[in-house]
């Protein structure tokens, strides 16, 4: 009795050793993942770093300005006045189809 306890023991102790061993194999692969992961991150975040400088690079008021005089002819740009925009008293709203459809979202 004692020598089938014994080997079931030892058997239990093999499977938890292996057990061990396979969870120490995986553990390191998704260290090493995740290291890749967090250098993948760190590229991408530099390079949207250099985007958003190029982009406000590209974007100075100075440069677009020059842009549409050069390109007046073809593209018809004109400058943005503040004439250009409305205020919101002239804005018209529909009230007849806003009380309609309160109306019916009531009734609902």
């Amino acid at each position: 009795m004692k020598s089938v306890l014994y080997f079931l023991t030892a058997c239990v102790v093999m499977a938890l050793a292996v057990w061990a061993y396979r969870q120490n194999y995986e553990t390191q692969a998704e260290l090493r993942e995740v290291k890749e992961l967090r250098a993948q991150i760190a590229e991408l975040r530099e390079r949207a770093g250099v985007l958003r400088a190029e982009w406000a690079f590209l974007n100075r008021p100075e440069r677009l300005i020059d842009l549409a005089d050069m390109n007046f002819d073809r593209l018809g740009l004109l400058p943005l006045r503040p004439e250009h925009f409305g205020t919101i008293d002239t804005v018209s709203y529909p009230i007849e189809k806003i009380t309609d459809v309160m109306a019916q979202e009531m009734r609902e």
